[in-house]
């Protein structure tokens, strides 16, 4: 496996943006350890979001059968580029882009699967692009700040469980791979990092039917977390009759006492649906 390690800041003139959230990956028995847990197969298509100076593309080119690299910053889109091409790899195509901006529809006819170390501050965002786009993407490796790690892979009753856990969770089967220490990066960030494995292949195997209403009846609950589900629910529709919330909630055997965080992904579903015939 061909290894790359991020330059020292003494051996680059490069200097990480603080605007995009820039830190970079430079451990070379972490990326193997990530790549090992990804388990790729020779004849994947994979999107590396935020490819960087390449830390782990160039290991990735090696595994798959074709990477393409995403990268926003302009100048790390050059300096790649013309590694890849010092470097004779040939089945890497560099993309400069915007990964919350980009159409992933043309990249390809095949399925392809996603990696990548992501920024906080477009975590949500990507994370909601990324099931979008399900039906082309079966699965996605993602480095991920641990606190919103805790947050996506919380179970109910765990003070991180919210309206991103039951949204996400209904979406995908959730999996941490590896945790990564602070060390690991550079800049060295403030917290340390832990790998998600997203499968949207295996969805939570009941569906709602009609999935709008179910996302709005899960935020509503988490509107108002201090707050009894009867209340946070009113709290966020008010017009609803009282009456018939508490029938539906009786329906499907949930006490109006209890709080959101108390809710399994199938109360939920079985609340929603009772909602939306009360």
């Amino acid at each position: 496996m061909r290894k790359k390690s991020f330059p020292s800041r003494r051996s680059s003139p490069f200097r990480p943006k603080k605007s995009l959230g820039q830190h970079f990956l430079r451990d070379p028995l972490i990326i193997e350890r990530i790549l090992a847990g990804a388990k790729f197969s020779r004849s994947s298509t994979v999107l590396e979001v935020g490819a960087g100076l390449g830390a782990l593309t160039f290991p990735l080119a090696s595994c798959v059968h074709n990477v393409m690299a995403v990268e926003k910053d302009g100048a790390l889109a050059e300096k790649l580029r013309a590694g890849l091409a010092r470097e004779g790899i040939g089945n890497v195509t560099l993309i400069h882009e915007d990964i919350l901006k980009l159409d992933l529809a043309p990249l390809s006819e095949e399925k392809i699967e996603v990696i990548g170390n992501i920024p906080y501050n477009i975590s949500s965002p990507l994370i909601e692009k990324l099931i979008r786009n399900r039906d082309r993407i079966p699965r996605a490796i993602l480095t991920l700040q641990h606190e919103l790690a805790g947050r996506l892979t919380a179970s109910p009753g765990n003070k991180q469980y919210g309206a991103l856990t039951v949204l996400i969770q209904y979406h995908a089967h959730l999996s941490p791979l590896l945790e990564i220490p602070r060390q690991a990066f550079y800049p060295k960030p403030k917290v340390s990092s832990t790998v998600v494995q997203f499968e949207f292949s295996k969805p939570f195997p009941r569906r709602a039917d009609d999935e709008e209403f179910f996302r709005k009846v899960v935020r509503a609950a988490f509107a108002h977390r201090r707050k009894t589900l009867l209340n946070s629910l009113r709290g966020t529709f008010p017009s609803w009759e009282v009456q018939s919330t508490l029938n539906a909630m009786k329906h499907c055997a949930i006490d109006p006492q209890r709080r959101a965080e108390t809710l399994s992904i199938d109360d939920f579903l079985n609340l929603s649906a009772a909602l939306a015939v009360s």
